[in-house]
């Protein structure tokens, strides 16, 4: 069986105190738990079997329901005409063989795991034995002092990495330990006494389900009909959900034959058909949330009601399809009838006036009526009703969402355009996906409108068809993100590095490179670029000792900082053996006058220093490590000429430091700084980047040109 794990309540019959095991269940699950597991080792089978039982009536289908090591308890109370999902077996309990067996394929079994010997146990049974494991202690609890050693976060992450199965992280485990768990891999948060001991359990579930939700991309199913125009239906659902944070999934209810001037024809495939859709998905992916919309007929919608019945997602958002734009209606007497049941196992209703109309049979004559009606169905059916205003006369086009004893109301002025084809699917399944992202009902509506509304405006930029156009879904994130695609930094890397490769051609190809390569450069003409690049490091220091300033974390102060302090202890110390060996470094040292091309170069850096941006300026410093490391490890390796390697080289020293592994090592920090802040960057400032690099590796080039 593949469940929502995600928060998963043991119980303990000590931690929940005066308010008893039931009570903090039906809180638990009114708050969000989707997997609920009777834990009482000193109860007997029967009244075990018995706590089932009641555990089942407080439950009433809205979380599965388990039982630990108990299989002939669980089996009891499903004697007994109760609802028992299914088990969850210790290493020594009964076996998960005769468990599967006598449960059947469509329960839910799961096993404790710790160890690589569990794993491979696992492993070796057959396939479909086992749906998920529950691996731990995370850390140390009281509420199992018999644990293992605890695994910490780390390793439960490598035994994740190795389980083919969903691993539920159990033991110790607290609310503030959600996104590291996510992110390591569990499929859900198992916990005791963070539920159990609990002020509030209700509330503190929904904290655990919202701080769950919002750590990971939900998988949000839309159930609907297909429209070929793209702008309303299945289609409409797809890029809504894309548009909110969500990955979209489909189950298409009904063709249709339709563009932007209305529908010609429809056709519903079996009601079988759809079934097997909806098994095929839930039967491989755990669904946060379902938005659900056209639904033709009462066979339709009764296999999704025993569709829902059965995987019980979290989230259920129905857009009632009832009412064409024509206004008739579009489903009969007993698929009416079908619908009001479906509207039963909705979290919230997406109604617009007319549906509002049908469901409540009631008129209203202004919006006061119509938040009334929205109460009286709420009230009948348990469920939020998001009521909109956007068929009402006048200038305004309000939204409010009623119910849980509440009325919360989002006005607005009326969006002055034709484009509206489609805005029903659209705003009901950006609804689930916020939802489903852990916003609350109020937050949910309140993003998922002013999404809309921003794709209301935008919808003319469009121009598709010729009657009421769709809406336009990613209009803001064209706006605010573009098109561009933000590369990785290892594609940075290498892009930059074949964008200078004529340069490191013609650097290799320079007469004062091939002429210190083979020994035959003129000292004179050496000692030369020597004072030059004596001036030039000393200012360059300045720039890494910015960079240093400027960087953003505490690892990246302490490179450069080194790095300016080596240009100055290190490098330029070498220098002064070669141009004034008497007195070390001294003002002697910088005697030169500047010469164009290093002026000209020093103006650069200074420049990106003085920009104040951090990633533009280490960009601009990159060329010096990249290009000396490459250069001296081709030295060193003979693409020169063996003589370049030889110790009776006559500048055998200077050449040492091109090679020097010290250097190579600083270099591939520097890149990878670099290469990070690039891909982090937006389009414009990885651009800039860019040619702050370019620029300095050519500075580079005319450094070298010596004659």
């Amino acid at each position: 069986m593949n469940a929502d794990l995600s928060l998963y309540l043991v119980t303990d019959r000590m931690l929940c105190g005066d308010r008893g095991v039931s009570e903090t269940v039906r809180l638990a699950v009114d708050g969000g738990a989707r997997i609920v597991q009777l834990r009482d080792k000193e109860a007997t089978d029967a009244e075990t079997a018995a706590r089932l039982i009641e555990l089942s009536q407080v439950i009433d289908g809205r979380a599965l329901l388990m039982v630990n090591d108990r299989l002939d308890a669980a089996l009891a109370a499903r004697a007994a005409g109760a609802r028992i999902d299914g088990v969850h077996l210790g290493q020594g309990d009964a076996s998960v063989l005769r468990a599967r067996a006598e449960l059947g394929p469509d329960a839910l079994i799961g096993l404790t795991a710790n160890s690589p010997e569990h794993l491979e146990a696992v492993l070796a049974l057959p396939a479909g034995t086992v749906d998920y494991l529950g691996v731990g202690v995370i850390r140390p609890t009281s509420t199992k002092p018999d644990h293992p050693p605890a695994l910490g976060v780390d390793g439960f992450r490598a035994f994740a990495a190795a389980s083919p199965l969903p691993c539920v992280a159990i033991g110790g485990v607290g609310i503030d330990d959600t996104e590291e768990l996510r992110d390591a891999g569990a499929a859900g948060l198992a916990v005791v006494s963070a539920l159990c001991a609990a002020e509030d359990p209700a509330q503190r579930a929904a904290d655990f389900v919202s701080r769950w939700r919002a750590a990971g991309i939900p998988r949000v199913l839309s159930i609907a009909g297909s429209d070929p125009s793209g702008g309303a239906g299945i289609q409409a659902d797809l890029k809504s959900i894309a548009a909110n944070g969500g990955y979209g999934m489909a189950a298409i209810t009904a063709l249709t034959v339709q563009n932007t001037q209305g529908v010609r024809a429809v056709h519903v495939p079996p009601a079988e058909f759809l079934r097997e859709q909806l098994d095929a998905i839930s039967d491989d992916v755990v669904i946060d949330a379902v938005k659900i919309g056209m639904l033709a007929n009462a066979d339709v919608i009764r296999a999704v009601a025993s569709w829902l019945d059965t995987v019980r997602p979290p989230i259920v958002v129905i857009d009632p399809v009832m009412i064409a734009t024509s206004g008739d209606r579009l489903l009969d007497a007993e698929a009416e009838q079908a619908l009001g049941d479906l509207l039963r196992r909705a979290d919230v209703v997406t109604p617009n006036l007319s549906e509002l109309g049908v469901l409540t049979g009631r008129e209203f004559g202004d919006w006061e009526d119509a938040l009334a009606a929205a109460s009286v169905l709420s009230g009948a059916i348990d469920a939020r009703v998001l009521v909109k205003g956007g068929h009402l006369d006048g200038a305004d086009a309000p939204d409010a969402l009623v119910g849980r004893g509440a009325i919360v109301e989002f006005p607005g002025p009326r969006i002055d355009t034709a484009n509206t084809h489609g805005t029903g699917c659209s705003l009901s399944s950006a609804l689930a996906t916020r939802l489903a992202r852990g916003e609350s009902p109020a937050e949910a509506v309140g993003g998922s409108r002013a999404w809309l509304r921003e794709a209301l405006r935008s919808s003319d930029e469009l121009h598709v068809g010729r009657g009421h156009g769709p809406v336009n879904h990613f209009a803001g994130l064209w706006r605010r993100g573009g098109l561009e695609t933000a590369p990785s930094a290892a594609d940075i890397r290498s892009d930059w590095w074949r964008g200078i490769a004529g340069i490191r051609r013609d650097i290799d190809e320079l007469p004062f490179i091939r002429a210190l390569a083979d020994g035959t450069l003129d000292r004179e003409l050496f000692l030369t670029y020597l004072a030059q690049d004596a001036l030039y490091l000393r200012e360059y220091a300045r720039v890494l000792a910015e960079a240093a300033r400027l960087a953003p974390t505490a690892e990246e102060q302490g490179f450069w900082a080194e790095s300016s302090h080596g240009s100055i202890a290190g490098e330029l110390e070498l220098h002064a053996t070669w141009l004034t060996p008497e007195t070390g470094i001294s003002a002697a040292t910088f005697a030169a006058e500047p010469s164009a091309v290093n002026a000209a170069y020093l103006d650069h850096l200074r420049a990106a220093a003085f920009s104040g941006d951090y990633a533009v300026l280490i960009a601009a410093v990159l060329p010096c490590f990249w290009l000396y490391t490459d250069l001296g490890r081709r030295l060193h390796a003979g693409d020169f000429g063996a003589y370049a390697s030889d110790p009776r080289h006559p500048y055998a020293s200077w050449l040492a430091t091109y090679a020097d592994p010290g250097f190579a090592i600083a270099t591939e920090r520097a890149i990878g700084y670099v290469v990070t802040a690039a891909a982090a960057a937006d389009g414009e400032r990885r651009r800039r980047m860019r040619r702050e690099f370019v620029a300095a590796a050519e500075h580079e080039r005319a450094f070298f040109d010596l004659r």
